[in-house]
């Protein structure tokens, strides 16, 4: 083929930094293709066809190659400048994609922070354009991200599962399945789901014993710690519906995991916490980016979810009153008035009328609590601080418009459960004690012991940090651990689902979808 070629004018323009690109909402969009000849190094025809069965292999990078307008390989012999001008094209936009994502602006979403000037398209598109072998251009796009490589394999793996029929259900009923039961219904589903991953289970004879036996709950156990639940070998509740989880759940979590990663912005490059929401972690990590503090965090339940931001630590507060949101008041505490209005005050809530303009403390035994609307709810409420004020002993401020914090709680058994959505909103901390004496690092005249005695006082005081620490909240459902293996966390609020719709989402259509489908993540939340 000549060199002499012909591109899509957007391409050129593009090359050229030409401000003839289209704004969509996930980003500038190429323009229709316009022809107009160019001089480059063009693949042979060869190579194009391999760069158009590239494109045609997007699945494998979590993407839909429908959505890329490839021409058909019958296009090279009637009409090749054509054809070559069109799967540039379409190379162009999946090339975008690939480096930057390609549901790129969700509303709500600042936990995604997107750099499209660490990976500028321009150089890719010129590489692309003169490349002699263009579809190892995408391939390098579409491996950018280190963890791509694993989570590729992950995707092909399940893809491959689900094409064979998906995974063989476990059977919800009948209570837990207890290591050493005998059940001739259950436990050969049970080995035959876990034996798609570990083959060994169900060879020969195994394949049909009704008995739980050890090496089968060994197999559970594994199976428990990689979906992060107690690893017990009990077949219980949870531990059911992480097996019997849709395969195809799991196939479009691993295609957000792999979008989310494009185009990321570095860390910020500081001590900085980061509380990954749907896994239920709090990390504290060093600038040279060790993790010096893991630890396990309660995080609000799905009515009253955990909002991603971005903010910073800048307080601490001892001994912290609560004051009890509105919501808080009428869902939680009305019912428990109406039970017993004596054993709430005797828990330290205060509750208080407004009276001539001023707030007056009542004796919660003296109303008629089933005659209180929970729509209007007339009073407000606060809790003393004390051993069974639900925000523990510390309070960490973190300044948002969300008003959620990181605090203590004197629900310490919560922390033994794997699924630990149970606030309302805010981040409960297994190791309280541990990020104070971290955050607290710095700050002239203040220790772990001078902390103690601060609490110990049981009055409530504050301390402002000399070095304020970036929090992030973030909502990240598939990790990878150790490099090469794939933890797939369930989708508690949904944010996941909303994020495939504005992925498969028509170009033009994709503002719309991503403003709808994020308003998932702004359900309000309060309280503790």
């Amino acid at each position: 083929m000549s060199p002499k070629s012909l591109l899509p004018l957007a391409l050129v323009a593009a090359l050229a930094g030409s401000p003839a690109l289209s704004a969509s909402a996930a980003g500038p969009r190429l323009l229709a293709p316009q022809f107009v000849p160019v001089t480059a190094a063009a693949a042979d025809q060869a190579a194009l066809l391999r760069l158009a069965e590239r494109l045609r292999r997007l699945e494998e990078d979590g993407l839909d190659p429908r959505h890329y307008d490839i021409p058909p390989d019958g296009l090279a012999a009637s009409d090749p400048q054509g054809h070559q001008a069109a799967l540039l094209a379409a190379a162009g936009e999946a090339l975008e994609d690939l480096l930057h994502g390609r549901a790129r602006r969700m509303r709500g979403r600042v936990d995604i922070e997107r750099d499209p000037a660490a990976h500028p398209l321009a150089p890719w598109l010129t590489e692309l354009a003169t490349a002699a072998e263009p579809a190892a251009v995408i391939e390098r796009a579409a491996t950018l991200h280190p963890e791509a490589p694993v989570l590729r394999r992950e995707l092909a793996r399940l893809r491959a599962i689900a094409a064979a029929g998906g995974h063989v259900p476990v059977p919800a009923d009948g209570g837990t399945i207890e290591p050493g039961t005998t059940d001739p219904r259950r436990i050969p589903a049970l080995r035959a789901r876990l034996g798609v991953d570990e083959p060994a289970l169900v060879a020969g004879a195994a394949a049909a014993s009704p008995h739980y036996d050890p090496a089968l709950v060994e197999a559970v156990k594994r199976f428990q710690a990689a979906e992060g639940l107690e690893p017990d070998g009990r077949v219980g509740r949870l531990t059911l519906a992480a097996l019997n989880r849709p395969v195809e759940a799991r196939i479009l979590q691993l295609r957000v995991a792999l979008d989310m990663r494009r185009g990321l912005a570095r860390p910020v490059a500081e001590r900085r916490i980061e509380v990954n929401v749907p896994d239920y972690r709090l990390r504290l990590i060093e600038e040279d980016g060790r993790v010096s503090l893991d630890m396990a965090v309660i995080v609000g339940r799905a009515t009253r979810q955990t909002p991603v931001l971005r903010t910073r630590l800048t307080a601490v507060m001892f001994n912290p009153p609560w004051g009890v949101p509105q919501r808080n008041a009428r869902e939680d505490l009305l019912p428990r008035l109406r039970r017993d209005p004596r054993a709430v005050m005797e828990g330290g809530f205060r509750i208080y009328a407004v009276a001539g303009g001023a707030r007056v403390e009542i004796d919660p035994t003296t109303v008629d609590w089933h005659s209180v609307s929970a729509q209007r709810f007339p009073y407000v409420i606060r809790q003393d601080p004390g051993e069974a004020n639900a925000l523990g002993r510390i309070k960490f401020v973190m300044p948002n418009e969300e008003d959620i914090f990181l605090h203590d709680t004197p629900d310490r058994h919560l922390f033994r459960r794997a699924a630990r959505a149970f606030s309302s909103g805010c981040i409960r901390l297994e190791q309280p004690m541990e990020l104070l004496e971290a955050a607290l690092w710095g700050t002239p005249g203040w220790d772990r012991a001078r902390a103690s005695r601060a609490i110990a006082a049981r009055s409530t005081s504050s301390v402002q940090l000399a070095r304020s620490i970036p929090v992030r909240l973030h909502y990240t459902t598939v990790t990878v651990e150790g490099g090469n293996s794939v933890r797939i966390r369930p989708d508690i609020y949904g944010l996941d689902e909303a994020y495939v719709r504005a992925m498969d989402a028509p170009r033009q259509s994709q503002r719309r979808v991503a403003a709808v489908d994020s308003s998932v993540a702004a359900v309000p939340a309060a309280g503790r």
